[in-house]
């Protein structure tokens, strides 16, 4: 029974999500090791997640992880080609390679998998690992964007109000950001607010981002602080992510009776979001002062 369930895992290819490799029983492992030397694709994605994450009797191995995902990769499966390219993107048991990273990529992204595209389509937005490119930027990601990839969906309705390397089309773009919005890309739904919020008149683009934001923000304008506060907390519209100054400006602007703010903070506090401890009565806090400020 046991071997009927591990072949059809290694038939599916490389379904890890419902093999976590510290599920996986030192039994299953040395199954799924032996299908891989003997070349079979599926179990070498499996047997590279086990050395990823460490599991079965296997110990966390990088290195190793990358060698089994590119013995697959090597194959024509594409979800090792995606994660051989993020290995190749970050160094990981690899020596660190954007160009490697691209290439692997654009194999994955040309056999259909979805994640390779939307990260190829960015590679080609930004000029990383490849020349800055908007129309193969525009190519991959509207192939995930028809997907249903709701990442591909938000970049592609900036490419369109920008008009970077597309004609700019206001209601592309509206009907992009609102199907990425409704599936919860947070992106998505806060450049939303930040077109509806009153007092700024900035452009973002691809090319720049808002100048004053900082100063606004320090002048006391709470709206300033908030939009700032989720820039740091998102790391949207090319600023650098920082929990900690996400959280200052967060309270700032709630301290300021900003409700929107106290929501953000109640949320944070409720979750343990952006490296604080999760803390109901704190979160409780900010959620009943955003009531009451309504």
């Amino acid at each position: 029974m046991m071997h009927r369930i591990v072949s059809a895992l290694l038939l599916a290819g490389l379904i890890a999500a419902v093999f976590p490799a510290q599920a996986t029983t030192p039994q299953e492992a040395a199954l799924i090791a032996n299908a891989a030397q003997r070349g079979s694709d599926g179990a070498q994605v499996l047997l590279a997640v086990i050395y990823k994450e460490g599991g079965g009797g296997y110990p966390q191995n990088d290195k190793l992880a990358a060698y089994w995902f590119e013995r697959a990769a090597e194959q024509g499966n594409a979800y090792a080609q995606q994660m051989l390219a993020d290995f190749y993107e970050s160094g990981k048991g690899v020596p660190q390679n954007a160009k490697l990273a691209a290439d692997w990529r654009e194999k994955a992204a040309n056999r259909g998998n979805i994640q390779a595209q939307v990260k190829l389509g960015k590679m080609y937005l930004y000029g990383e690992g490849v020349a800055r490119d908007p129309a193969r930027a525009h190519h991959w990601l509207n192939r995930a964007a028809v997907e249903g990839n709701s990442e591909a969906q938000y970049l592609l309705a900036k490419m369109y109000r920008e008009g970077y390397g597309v004609p700019k089309n206001k209601a592309a773009s509206d009907n992009l950001l609102a199907k990425s919005a409704a599936q919860g890309y947070e992106d998505a739904i806060k450049l939303m607010h930040f077109m509806e919020s009153l007092g700024f008149g900035v452009e973002e683009s691809f090319h720049h981002r808002a100048p004053d934001l900082e100063k606004l923000a320090q002048d006391g304008d709470t709206e300033a602080q908030y939009q700032l506060a989720m820039r740091y907390e998102t790391g949207a519209f090319g600023q650098q992510q920082d929990n900690e100054k996400a959280l200052y400006w967060f309270k700032k602007a709630a301290d300021a009776k900003h409700v929107l703010a106290m929501r953000s903070l109640g949320q944070i506090y409720e979750k343990g979001l952006i490296g604080v401890k999760a803390d109901p009565q704190v979160a409780r806090y900010w959620y009943d002062k955003a009531a009451r400020a309504k």
